[in-house]
């Protein structure tokens, strides 16, 4: 079983940063990389960025490009989403999850790539 537990959500002005964390436990050893997704009231959840586990690769979503950045700390079994110049359209419930490798035939832009995911933390930008 693995349980991934995000955090650092809330309401900012336009403009402002935050860090979203996400904790695994439970059975992780085989994680290949994080993703973080997005997703708005009435609108398919997205990808927004990706970090292998044991590697540099990482991906963006095209909108966030610049302005996000992704880390992990792998002693600490958590992955980071780093917001800045946050925008009114980055107001969304945001979610991490966990690629395990096993469905490697999706992309890694694909929500059926990832196993595992947890339960949002919702990011509101609004002057």
């Amino acid at each position: 079983q693995v349980q991934l537990v995000e955090s650092g959500g809330g309401s900012v002005q336009p403009g402002a940063s935050l860090r979203l964390s996400c904790v695994m436990s439970g059975f992780t050893w085989n994680t290949y990389a994080m993703a973080w997704f997005r997703q708005s009231p009435g609108k398919e959840r997205e990808f927004v960025a990706s970090i292998r586990w044991n590697a540099d690769t990482q991906y963006f979503a095209n909108a966030v490009k610049g302005r996000f950045a992704v880390a992990r700390d792998k002693v600490k079994n958590t992955g980071y989403l780093h917001m800045s110049q946050l925008k009114p359209e980055d107001t969304a419930a945001y979610y991490c999850a966990r690629d395990s490798g096993q469905r490697f035939t999706n992309s890694v832009f694909d929500i059926g790539r990832y196993e595992d995911w947890g339960q949002g933390t919702q990011v509101t930008v609004s002057s």
